[in-house]
């Protein structure tokens, strides 16, 4: 009996000396995961927020590039007829929206569905407008079609309804971060 008091003596202190070594060994490995964790994500908010500002400043580029006073002139060579220059701004559009795809994992669904809904409505009006003249009359007249249309909607253009969604989404994501 002797024997195992003295044993007793002995193991009693050294396993609470053990378990409250493991405790507060674990507390602080707990604590520096965390503390690392957080520095970690800091990081990438960081990264994922510059993406994002990317992402929104190149799709701004690209909406205000759908724009007629800016898509035409990039677009409309002398001697082209209606139907060369309704196929050339009709390619032009496609091949600028397949080149910012990519942009839409960095967006919200609500930018990137604005921004195809644009394209659409760009190249319906394209298409609409070209229908009404004669295919082989003067790219000019496309041009200036096109042009008076612009200036004669009372409507919001839906270039200016992009760039506003955009632009006030992009405001969000500086003002509270890769949260929103």
């Amino acid at each position: 009996m002797e024997v195992l008091l003295e044993l007793l003596k002995y193991t009693v202190p050294a396993i609470i000396v053990l378990i409250s070594s493991y405790l507060i060994v674990k507390k602080f490995l707990v604590s520096e995961l965390q503390r690392k964790q957080i520095a970690l994500l800091h990081d990438t908010q960081d990264v994922t927020i510059r993406l994002r500002l990317q992402a929104y400043e190149r799709l701004i580029l690209f909406v205000e590039r759908l724009h007629p006073r800016q898509l035409i002139p990039r677009v409309y060579e002398p001697g082209m007829n209606v139907i060369q220059l309704q196929h050339a701004l009709l390619h032009t559009i496609r091949a600028e929206f397949e080149h910012n795809l990519s942009q839409q994992m960095y967006v919200s669904k609500e930018v990137w569905e604005t921004v195809k809904g644009v394209k659409e409505q760009e190249l319906n009006m394209i298409s609409h407008i070209a229908k009404q003249l004669d295919p082989e009359a003067s790219g000019k007249d496309l041009h200036a079609s096109i042009v008076n249309f612009v200036l004669t909607t009372e409507e919001e253009l839906p270039v200016d309804v992009a760039l506003q969604v955009i632009n006030r989404e992009a405001k969000r994501v500086l003002s509270y971060g890769a949260t929103a």
